[in-house]
């Protein structure tokens, strides 16, 4: 599959697309960082009750963060402020990923963000969380969701037909999203629960095609 042309729509397996899939570094560098964190977690030992519940908390709190960044940061409107331009390479890259969304290396995380966040990560994980233990296992659960987010997002991109209701609800929802109405829809993990939650998971019928899906806000795409 290139990256400057759109693919011809075939049938994909799962094994193709994971090949594909591995192809690209974003899912390397977060699998390492979370076999990383994993094997430390376990080496490290010290394991408490707040080694149970952090995941179960971060594994909660993270559609609604998921749904802002999708909203508030890919989707900000590019404006001036005190005279400057503020575009972010998120914002950007992503408006590329909304004018042709079967490019493959426009769905990954872009490479400099990445490595930002796998930064933040360590930075809260090791300093931040004052009992090393738990902040590796804080790392561990944020790495792994990475891996997953590329992996759903990768996957809602491709030729696959998903077969199981969950990522059946992911996939359809997403697609409505880019081809729909870009205004809606912004999970990409979950079927829906921060857009249930936050008025954003409306009625499709009810709902009218945006001229500005492929192109969002009108601006011209400047990845």
């Amino acid at each position: 599959m290139t990256d400057t042309k759109r693919p011809k729509r075939t049938g994909l397996t799962l094994g193709e697309a994971a090949r594909e899939f591995l192809r690209h570094p974003s899912p390397w560098l977060l699998g390492v960082a979370f076999a990383g964190s994993l094997v430390a977690r376990i080496a490290v030992g010290d394991w408490q009750w707040s080694d149970a519940v952090l995941p179960l908390v971060v594994l909660a709190v993270f559609p609604f963060v998921e749904w802002i960044i999708h909203v508030l940061i890919l989707h900000w409107r590019p404006r001036r402020i005190a005279g400057v331009k503020v575009d972010s390479l998120l914002a950007r890259k992503h408006r590329a990923h909304h004018a042709d969304p079967r490019i493959t290396k426009l769905i990954f995380i872009p490479l400099q963000s990445l490595f930002g966040a796998l930064g933040a990560g360590l930075i809260i994980g090791l300093v931040l969380i004052p009992r090393t233990a738990l902040g590796l296992t804080f790392m561990m659960t944020v790495f792994g969701i990475g891996v997953v987010y590329e992996w759903c997002h990768y996957l809602v991109h491709t030729d696959y037909k998903p077969k199981r209701w969950f990522f059946r609800t992911i996939y359809r929802n997403h697609r409505l999203h880019h081809f729909k109405n870009e205004r809606y829809w912004f999970a990409v993990t979950t079927p829906g629960i921060a857009d249930r939650a936050l008025g954003t998971y409306p009625d499709q019928a009810s709902v009218p095609t945006s001229p500005t899906a492929k192109n969002l806000h009108g601006e011209t795409v400047n990845a």
